[in-house]
């Protein structure tokens, strides 16, 4: 079974409460929450005020990706909003084993994202210290982008160093997750799917997230 984490990006923002209530009605085990500051990513999305709206009606658990300059610099703001997860940039962080034990400090679980370009080797010496390992399957900053093929064998690679480092964190992705892609991520070795326009842009949301939950993993 697939952990499901609905992206709140892909959400119909003039009607935000009725969205969060689907989502708490639902079976989605999370809420993905991508923030962006128009530097390290070419878009902007929202900030802490929606943020705080958002955790005051979520009941699911935060799973916060951070896609901006000097994420360590909001640990204790990410914090008080109650985050189950935050979710830095290698790319961003000039001290990653430092901002990870400060994320561990803050009493929150420490994951990392590394973007398309960046291989799975740069994490060899903070795996074990990771809860999971975010890999961005299209370029980050903007919705509905086609699929980065090579992902599927990035995942693999990924599996291979958890397995081989004995590490637990846990393998999520996200950009262009649908009913083509998931089945072969999940069986890729994935344990989490991040779905934006496939859930909120369907018809029955809820279907699709039981749909993506019920896929398994293979190795």
């Amino acid at each position: 079974m697939q952990i499901v984490s609905p992206s709140l990006l892909a959400a119909d923002f003039g009607n935000l409460e009725r969205e969060l209530d689907m989502i708490n009605r639902s079976n989605a085990d999370w809420l993905h929450l991508d923030v962006m500051d128009g530097v390290f990513v070419p878009n902007i999305s929202f900030g802490f005020p929606v943020m705080k709206a958002v955790a005051r009606l979520c009941r699911k658990p935060l799973d916060v990706h951070l896609m901006i300059e000097r994420p360590e610099k909001f640990i204790s703001e990410v914090r008080e909003l109650g985050t189950m997860m935050m979710n830095v940039h290698y790319e961003a962080c000039t001290h990653l084993h430092r901002v990870i034990h400060q994320i561990h400090e803050n009493g929150m679980k420490a994951a990392v994202t590394l973007n398309p370009s960046t291989p799975v080797c740069m994490l060899e010496d903070v795996i074990q210290d990771l809860d999971m390992v975010l890999l961005m399957t299209v370029n980050p900053g903007f919705g509905g982008q086609k699929f980065i093929e090579h992902s599927i064998e990035k995942v693999g690679q990924l599996r291979q160093l958890i397995d081989r480092t004995q590490s637990r964190a846990l393998i999520e992705v996200d950009g262009g997750v649908n009913a083509e892609t998931a089945p072969r991520l999940a069986a890729a070795g994935t344990d989490a799917l991040v779905a934006g326009s496939y859930v909120f842009g369907a018809p029955n949301p809820e279907e699709r997230i039981d749909q993506l939950r019920a896929l398994g993993r293979s190795n």
